[in-house]
């Protein structure tokens, strides 16, 4: 599946049980619930996954997890707490790097109006250039930093 498309269903899904379940749950919930939601129109979704890290001749099990892991090419970093502190960006960046994977999602779910609240990480560059504005869905590029849109999910 193209990646745009992707992301486009991943925050259609994370909007509706927002939408449905409010702010206030733990982070599980929302976990629990986009899990069943991604699984029942027939993603690939793996949760919370150990994985090693490899330190020179060094290897650590379990060193760091992912929450979400959707087509095996799209890491989910789920969040209930506002604001974000900024190691929530440096988190999925780390993750990124580690698994040599270009895209992630930061959903927020601790947020009253979640479609402000979608970071979108590319490990490559963009070509459209936007800054934030309210009521945009934005990402951001790690090389070179900046923001982008990828273009408006179906709830908007």
């Amino acid at each position: 599946m193209e990646i745009n498309k992707l992301t486009g269903i991943v925050v259609d899904k994370c909007i509706k049980i927002h939408s449905k379940i409010g702010p206030g749950c733990l982070e599980r919930v929302y976990e629990e619930v986009l899990y069943y939601e991604l699984t029942k129109i027939g993603l690939a979704v793996r949760r919370q996954i150990l994985l090693p890290i490899v330190y020179e001749e060094l290897m650590i099990d379990k060193a760091y997890k992912l929450d979400m892991l959707v087509e095996n090419m799209l890491i989910l970093e789920l969040k209930t707490l506002y604001p974000l502190p900024p190691v929530s960006f440096d988190q999925i960046r780390t993750h990124l790097s580690l698994t040599d994977l270009k895209f992630g999602i930061l959903p927020n779910f601790k947020v009253s109006l979640m479609k402000t609240e979608f970071i979108e990480f590319l490990t490559t560059p963009v070509k459209n250039v936007w800054v934030k504005e309210s009521n945009l869905l934005f990402s951001f590029s790690l090389l070179p930093l900046s923001f982008a849109t990828y273009g408006p999910p179906e709830h908007f």
